[in-house]
C-alpha cells in the first residue's frame, strides 16, 4: 500500500497512463488531470495536438508531469522515429482529455494524421477518451455516429456533463472536472469482480425527530458506507445507496436516495429489495423512535420535562435477509466492546453470511478503520487501513462467497 505526502492511498500506483490532449478550452483542465493522477500515484506521458498548443504551452505539461511533451511524429528524441509505437507500448492505458469533435471523427475513421491519432490507432493498450465541445456540436449527427462507432470499437467514453459553456450556452458537451475523471481512471483498472450484480445498500445515521428542530441520532458520518459503495461501483456492480443525513458527495456512478429517519430508509430499502442480488447494511439505524413527536418546538417554560416516548424502529437487515430468494445480505456491527460475541451473535441471530465489524474506538468518524469480517468459515481480521482500503477488501471478500454459492 503506498500513500502520497498527504497521506492517502495512491490508487493508481505504478500505472502507466499517456494523457493526450487536444484542442479545446477545457485543455486548461489537463493540467489539473495531470497533477491528480501524479498524486495518485500515476506516471504521466502528456501527448498533445497542435491545436492543444493554442491553449496550454507543453512547458505546463513538463512541469507537471516531469517528462517531456511530444507534439510531433517526428520528434528527434526518439531515435527509431516510432513516437506512436514506443509512446503507446509502455502505457497501461491512454486517455484523451479533452477529446475535441474533430478528434473524435478521426480515430473513428481510422486515421492516423498526427502523433496522437496514430498512436491511438497503433496502441495495443485500452483507450479512454473525455469529449469536450460545444452543445450542437455533441448533438450533431455526425459526432453521436462517431461516438457510436468508437463504443462499438471497444473505446470507453467518459461523459460528457452538462452545463454553463465556455460560449455562454447551456448543454451537454462539457468535459468531465479532472477529480471525475481520475474516478473514471481508478474505477477502469479495478477488477470487475461484482459485474452484473446489483448492490443495494445503506449507510449514515438516521435521524429521530423529538420536534422539528430537535432529534435523536449517532456519530455515523456514513465515510465507510459511503467507501463500500464505491468500491462496489468500480468492482462492476449498480449500485443504489439510501443515504441518511450525512456532507458527502455521492459517489461517482452510484445512484444515491436521501432519507432522514429509519422508517424512511426501511421503505426505502423494502421498495427496492427484491430486484437486488446483494444488500449491504452499514448504515447505523437508530434502534427506536419518538413515538409522541412534537408537531412544534418544544419550549422549556412550559413546566417540566417533556416526556419522551420511543418505539422499536424496523430491523431492516433482518426483514431482508429473511425475504424469499432474497439478496446476499452483509451486516455492519460497530460494538465498543466483545466484538467476536456480539457480531457473532448478530450474524447467527439475523441468519445473514457475512457481518463486517469493528470497535467504535477503532474507526468512528474517521478515515481509517479496522475489520473484522465474520462469515461460515470464521474470523478473518483485516489489516488496519483506510476505509477505501477496507471496503475494496470487503467488496473481494463478498465475491469469493458468492462464487462459491454460485
Amino acid at each position: 500500500m503506498e500513500f502520497n505526502s498527504n497521506g492517502k492511498t495512491m490508487e493508481l500506483n505504478g500505472k502507466r497512463i499517456v494523457l493526450g490532449v487536444t484542442g479545446g478550452i477545457a485543455a486548461y483542465k489537463a493540467a489539473e488531470l495531470v497533477r491528480l493522477l501524479g498524486k495518485q500515484g500515476a506516471e504521466v506521458q502528456v501527448a498533445m495536438t497542435e491545436g492543444a498548443t493554442h491553449f496550454v504551452t507543453a512547458t505546463t505539461f513538463q512541469a507537471l508531469s516531469g517528462k517531456p511533451v511530444y507534439l510531433d511524429q517526428w520528434d528527434a528524441r526518439m531515435p527509431n522515429a516510432m513516437a506512436h509505437i514506443d509512446l503507446s507500448r509502455a502505457a497501461d492505458l491512454i486517455v484523451v482529455a479533452p477529446a475535441s469533435a474533430d478528434f473524435l471523427a478521426r480515430i473513428a475513421s481510422g486515421m492516423a494524421d498526427d502523433l496522437l491519432a496514430t498512436m491511438v490507432l497503433a496502441r495495443d493498450c485500452p483507450l479512454l477518451v473525455a469529449p469536450a465541445m460545444n452543445r450542437q456540436m455533441w448533438e450533431n449527427p455526425a459526432t453521436q455516429r462517431n461516438i457510436a462507432q468508437l463504443q462499438s470499437d471497444g473505446v470507453e467514453i467518459l461523459g460528457p456533463a452538462s452545463g454553463e459553456q465556455a460560449c455562454g450556452e447551456v448543454g451537454a458537451g462539457r468535459m468531465l472536472e479532472p477529480e471525475e475523471i481520475v474516478e473514471a481512471v481508478i474505477a477502469f483498472f479495478a477488477p470487475k469482480v461484482l459485474a452484473g450484480r446489483k448492490v443495494l445498500m445503506t449507510a449514515g445515521p438516521t435521524f429521530e425527530a423529538i420536534d422539528p428542530v430537535r432529534g435523536i441520532t449517532n456519530l455515523s458520518s456514513g465515510r465507510m458506507g459511503y467507501a463500500v459503495a464505491r468500491a462496489a461501483r468500480q468492482a462492476g456492480a449498480e449500485v443504489t445507496l439510501v443515504s441518511g443525513p450525512v456532507g458527502l458527495a455521492a459517489p461517482q456512478g452510484v445512484e444515491r436516495i436521501a432519507i432522514r429517519s429509519a422508517l424512511d430508509m426501511h421503505a426505502a430499502v423494502m421498495a427496492r429489495a427484491d430486484e437486488a442480488d446483494i444488500f449491504i447494511g452499514v448504515a447505523a439505524v437508530a434502534d427506536y423512535r419518538v413515538a409522541n413527536a412534537a408537531e412544534h418546538k418544544l419550549k422549556k417554560d412550559t413546566g417540566g420535562i417533556p416526556p419522551i416516548e420511543l418505539v422499536e424502529n424496523p430491523d431492516i437487515l433482518a426483514e431482508v435477509a429473511a425475504m424469499k430468494d432474497g439478496p446476499f445480505c452483509v451486516g455492519f456491527a460497530a460494538e465498543s466492546r466483545n466484538l467476536e460475541e456480539y457480531a457473532q451473535t448478530k450474524r447467527r441471530k439475523k441468519n445473514i453470511p457475512l457481518i463486517a465489524g469493528n470497535l467504535i474506538q477503532d474507526g468512528f468518524g474517521g478515515d481509517d478503520n479496522r475489520l473484522v469480517l465474520f462469515d461460515d468459515q470464521g474470523t478473518h481480521p483485516l489489516t488496519p487501513a483506510p476505509k477505501s482500503v477496507l471496503a475494496r477488501q470487503l467488496v473481494e471478500h463478498i465475491a469469493q462467497l458468492l462464487t462459491g454459492k454460485d
